[in-house]
């Protein structure tokens, strides 16, 4: 006999039980649905089998790692039904777009809207019928031969590097793939879903954290998903697409002409903008984007290229207009919210900003952190006719922020880190991943942060951002894509000792090796010398020119 705690609750089982038949009588009507569970704070799927004391806690559809199940399930449903309406289809699953899946196809010729339909009616038709997704442990070289025979050529090549002699295979039906992360056990779990054509291929949409139990409003992000058809173009160009290709280039010792590429591909995309700019005698630069994009750096570079056009720009900087300590606003939680526009004194800052583009002098706040207001010191300051303004900060793109300046004077940039590199076809790497692993180096690198304490900020950082950043991406007049093919190789050995040492005992740890295992992919670049002084990497490695 052994017992399992849930909550305030204990129940005792003469035999072993699998986790969904003990989450069925937890399953309430109109609630988030369950998708898994934390078994002693470590992440279980809901057919592990249970057979000793332990503690549990439900993971839904309101936790991200809910969320990762749901779409990669749904992920290989549509992979399975696709392949089934359209033979010698090949599924790509590229990245996250307007709260969904965008995936693409190799095949001989663009599917319609007709097409969409007959894979969405085949998708249901498997959901009505329950089936079941099987998991198994194989060798690799037998899974080797599985992948071949699929024909899913990156996942059999990416087996080369693998560390283990093992793979956990998923089937369901005939079908049997690899996914990073774990699945639900049968595709009836999948009653919330949607699939649209959109561009080339479709989005596969789902719920969300924030509307667990039922589809998000659509919401389409052009700008953003020419972004990224550029990143994808690039990848190509470069021939690295997937991390097994990647890990090729390092282990041929080629990388470094990839290196040298993707630095040279960034300054050029600086210069371009600083073209633009130039071209369009703007006066205001507005730069935002969320955390751990790059934004210090690539600002800095673009004042360089700038420069080189005979510009001469100078900086204002928006914490300087925070309000004083007591009128900060508070969260939803009833924390300090340094992220919300309302931090900023607006008013006063658009009065400052619109002077100073009329050429009046000003006088410039700074803001004491200290004693938690601000202060003025004579720090005056009058801009020329060739010296634009570069404001960096969150709410860049929020009109809000500069409402007193003619949108013919603003220049407003987005900058994100959106990779193009996949684990393999199937298996996508997450923007928020490459930035958490970003602000882990770098937090423990110049914050004294370990890294337990950047995890369990992260989802806060997440929350401003979804507040207060992304909903004006499709504002920008450009979007600057700060990710580099090799930086997770570079990376890895900064960030996997930080993460190793978190211990299991707190909740920061399923986090902690759900990274771990990602970075488990990649193969190492351990010179960081190679990586120039200029570049965003050395903005979280450290060596900046701009930053040190």
């Amino acid at each position: 006999m052994f017992k399992v705690t849930i909550g305030d609750q204990i129940s005792e089982f003469n035999e072993p039980v699998v986790l969904e038949r003990i989450s069925e009588a937890y399953q309430n009507e109109g609630a988030p649905l369950i998708v898994a569970a934390l078994v002693d704070n470590k992440l279980r799927e809901l057919f592990f089998e249970l057979n000793e004391d332990c503690e549990i806690s439900w993971i839904t559809l309101e936790h991200s790692d809910g969320i990762r199940i749901y779409q990669r399930t749904l992920s290989f449903l549509f992979i399975r039904a696709a392949m089934e309406v359209f033979r010698e289809l090949h599924v790509n699953v590229r990245h996250s777009l307007s709260k969904g899946l965008y995936c693409d196809f190799d095949y001989h010729r663009e599917l319609d809207e007709n097409d969409i339909l007959k894979i969405k009616i085949r998708m249901d038709e498997i959901v009505k019928r329950g089936e079941v997704i099987h998991k198994a442990s194989v060798e690799v070289e037998e899974a080797k031969t599985i992948f071949e025979d699929l024909k899913f050529s990156s996942k059999a090549k990416l087996l080369k590097y693998r560390s283990h002699d093992f793979i956990n295979i998923y089937t369901c039906g005939w079908i049997k793939n690899y996914f990073y992360g774990y699945m639900l056990p049968d595709v009836s779990y999948l009653k919330c879903f949607d699939v649209i054509k959109y561009d080339v291929g479709v989005i596969l949409r789902h719920p969300t954290t924030d509307s667990p139990l039922a589809l998000p409003t659509f919401e389409e992000h052009k700008k953003l998903a020419q972004t990224f058809r550029e990143s994808e173009a690039w990848g190509d160009i470069v021939s690295v697409g997937n991390v097994f290709e990647l890990n090729d280039e390092i282990e041929k010792e080629n990388y470094k002409e990839l290196m040298i590429l993707g630095e040279a591909l960034h300054e050029k995309k600086v210069a371009q903008i600083a073209d633009q700019i130039t071209k369009a005698n703007k006066k205001v630069i507005l730069i935002a984007g969320p955390s751990s994009s790059g934004k210090t750096t690539f600002a800095n570079r673009l004042r360089i290229q700038l420069k080189v056009n005979g510009i001469n720009p100078i900086t204002l900087s928006t914490d300087d207009y925070f309000v004083d300590r007591q009128f900060t606003p508070v969260d939803e939680y009833g924390n300090i919210d340094f992220e919300s526009i309302d931090a900023v004194d607006v008013k006063q800052f658009n009065l400052d900003l619109a002077s100073l583009v009329a050429g009046k002098e000003v006088e410039l706040p700074t803001f004491n952190f200290i004693e938690g207001c601000r202060e003025y010191n004579g720090k005056m300051l009058q801009i020329h006719e060739n010296q634009p303004i570069i404001i960096e900060g969150i709410h860049g793109l929020n009109e809000k922020l500069t409402n007193q300046i003619d949108a013919e004077h603003k220049f407003k940039i987005y900058i994100s880190a959106l990779t193009q590199l996949n684990i393999d076809d199937h298996n996508r790497i997450p923007t928020t991943d490459s930035r958490l692993i970003r602000r882990i180096v770098r937090d423990s690198k110049y914050r004294g942060h370990d890294a337990v304490t950047t995890i369990r900020l992260w989802p806060s950082v997440r929350r401003g951002e979804e507040k207060n950043i992304f909903p004006f991406q499709e504002e920008a007049d450009v979007i600057f894509n700060s990710a580099l093919s090799f930086e997770l190789a570079v990376l890895k050995k900064h960030a996997e000792p930080l993460l190793e040492a978190i211990s299991e005992t707190v909740d920061e740890y399923k986090e902690a090796k759900r990274l771990l295992k990602f970075l488990s992919y990649f193969e190492s670049i351990d010179d960081d010398t190679l990586v120039p002084i200029t570049s965003i990497l050395k903005e979280f490695i450290g060596g900046s020119y701009f930053t040190e």
